[in-house]
């Protein structure tokens, strides 16, 4: 059983190692190409999803590697705070990126960008000065209801974006919307049972593997 255990962490850690490489490139390459202002929106994106997933996952790796330890634990738990915060600027910029991506669909008046715009970026502060308060307790073992109360308004962000991406259809929205939609499919299990049942924590492989195809999409219209 500990050898089952021992394989998993390691396996994990291998993944992550490899998911941060992929970001990390995919940035620079979005960037190389930063005369546009949509590759350079999908580098930004990339290189932000890549540092603020490395605050978690390289203290994760750290305790896979040496162990758990009241430091690294302290580390985790503060990663998970900077990620809750850049994960949600993600979103902020994968709104703008359908908004350039779909600019036909937008100036042919199907939808009022500019009222869309305001509610995506009122939800994105109030998501993050949820996060910001002290009594989410990061450090300190959490807090249930500010978790549930936080990730409902990242729920509703990401509904809003699923149907957008499925309202401008073809290919690439279409593909779009499906990655989020599966990415928030298994993200959610995760922080309302992740703690009483540890092994739904493995669901954030498969949703990190739907951000990984997200990227691929930006990478396929180069």
């Amino acid at each position: 059983m500990t050898g089952n255990k021992s394989g998993m962490r390691i396996g994990e850690s291998v993944f992550s190692i490899c998911y941060l490489l992929y970001d990390l490139t995919a940035g620079i390459i979005f960037l190389s190409n930063g005369h546009d202002r949509l590759f350079l929106l999908y580098g930004s994106m990339t290189l932000l999803l890549c540092f603020g997933d490395a605050f978690h996952l390289i203290p994760r790796i750290i305790r896979n590697i040496k162990g758990e330890t009241p430091s690294v634990c302290h580390m985790m738990n503060i990663g998970l705070a900077v990620t809750s915060v850049t994960m949600t600027v993600f979103y902020v910029f994968l709104y703008y990126i359908w908004s350039i991506i779909n600019a036909d669909f937008i100036a042919s008046g199907s939808i009022d960008s500019n009222s869309i715009s305001i509610i995506i970026l009122a939800i994105a502060a109030i998501r993050i000065i949820i996060c910001l308060l002290p009594q989410n307790k990061w450090s300190g073992g959490g807090n249930k209801k500010l978790s549930l109360c936080r990730n409902i308004i990242f729920a509703f962000m990401g509904l809003i974006e699923i149907i957008l991406f499925f309202m401008a259809g073809g290919g690439y929205n279409t593909a779009m919307a499906v990655c989020i939609f599966l990415s928030f499919a298994f993200y959610m299990p995760v922080t309302l049972l992740a703690k009483e049942k540890p092994i739904v924590g493995m669901l954030m492989i498969p949703k990190t593997i739907m951000y990984m195809i997200m990227i691929g999409l930006g990478l396929g219209m180069l």
